[in-house]
């Protein structure tokens, strides 16, 4: 190709122009921002549900179980603060996380801090001694979860293609698009259960012959894991840009992330680098002092931001893929129609 045709080919989006567009973007719109804020007010003020006698009671059978198997000293004592460590975990597990739902779903810090206080009293615990209510709970809360993020996403992907929040059309479509995001979350289970079993089976077989080898195994898994995920990350994007159904946006999300890869690795590990990045600064304030709410407004605005800039940058791309293609059909026109 000469140098004229490369002049007339479009340009890739540009990843710093990207994320700063989709900060400018919620800062005109700054009111979406209260998705995530609404959430995390909800996780620290909300009575907290655990599951401290379900994890106490498991742990209780186990050590009596495993005594009988091995009953000396130091088995008794590792076994016991494993014990301990999951009742600690137990205690600041709260089953409301669920809400923070993926792929789709409001961006949460408190589901990551998982608070025991806050700076009006001392919160309610109501502990479950049931798996089954706390699993029906459980899927309760992240269907709720998946239609408040459908609701959410819609906003921020109206903003990026309208400049505007057209709320009446947004509740028309959100029933739809719902329907969809939990059609994309079962084919994200599918995914990742037909990943982890055999994973989890050969790890544990190799481990069994050796722990340096099921180590090697896991990692080795792990990378495999990554490598069929990350494609998928742009997934949702299209039900909400081009009001396409569950599979085929994740089709074209495959499609889009593998034709623009250096790109959208780079656009993918930024947003990782600022999320978890900002993470400690979010995390200085007590949890149980009203600095946390200036934790969690922040919070707010960056990862909405980044939701904004993904938002952006799949729209660039696709239309950037788009004119690449009529460029190839204008050269091969012959090769087009075949």
């Amino acid at each position: 190709m000469n140098d004229s045709k490369l002049n007339t080919l479009p340009k890739p989006p540009s990843l710093l122009k990207t994320i700063v567009a989709g900060f400018d973007n919620i800062t005109n719109h700054i009111a979406l921002i209260l998705f995530p804020i609404g959430l995390d007010l909800l996780i620290w003020f909300t009575p907290r549900l655990r599951l401290v006698k379900i994890i106490n009671t498991f742990f209780g059978d186990v050590v009596q179980e495993s005594l009988l198997l091995a009953p000396d000293f130091q088995s008794e004592e590792i076994l016991k603060s494993a014990g301990e460590l999951w009742t600690l975990a137990g205690e600041r597990l709260n089953i409301l996380i669920a809400l923070r739902s993926y792929p789709v779903g409001i961006p949460s810090l408190m589901s990551s801090i998982l608070p025991l206080d806050n700076p009006v009293r001392t919160p309610t615990f109501i502990d479950f001694d049931s798996l089954v209510v706390v699993f029906i709970l459980t899927i309760i809360f992240i269907l709720i979860g998946l239609i408040l993020g459908t609701l959410y996403f819609s906003c921020v992907s109206q903003a990026v293609i309208n400049n505007a929040v057209n709320w009446r059309q947004l509740f028309k479509d959100w029933p739809r698009l719902s329907v969809q995001v939990i059609f994309l979350s079962l084919i994200w289970l599918l995914i990742f259960v037909g990943l982890s079993i055999p994973a989890s089976c050969i790890a544990t077989l190799a481990a069994l012959g050796s722990l340096a080898l099921g180590q090697c195994v896991f990692l080795m898994f792990l990378g495999f894991f990554i490598w069929v995920v990350f494609p998928l990350l742009f997934s949702p994007h299209g039900i909400f840009i081009n009001r396409k159904n569950a599979w085929v946006s994740l089709k074209h999300g495959v499609m889009l992330t593998r034709m623009t890869l250096p790109t959208t690795g780079l656009l993918f590990l930024g947003i990782l680098l600022l999320v978890q990045g900002s993470y400690f600064l979010w995390r200085i304030a007590p949890e149980d002092s009203w600095l946390m709410f200036l934790s969690i407004a922040g919070h707010a605005f960056v990862t909405t931001s980044l939701l904004s800039a993904s938002f952006i940058y799949y729209r660039d791309a696709d239309n950037w893929i788009q004119n690449l293609q009529n460029e190839k059909i204008k050269e091969n026109p012959v090769n087009s129609t075949q």
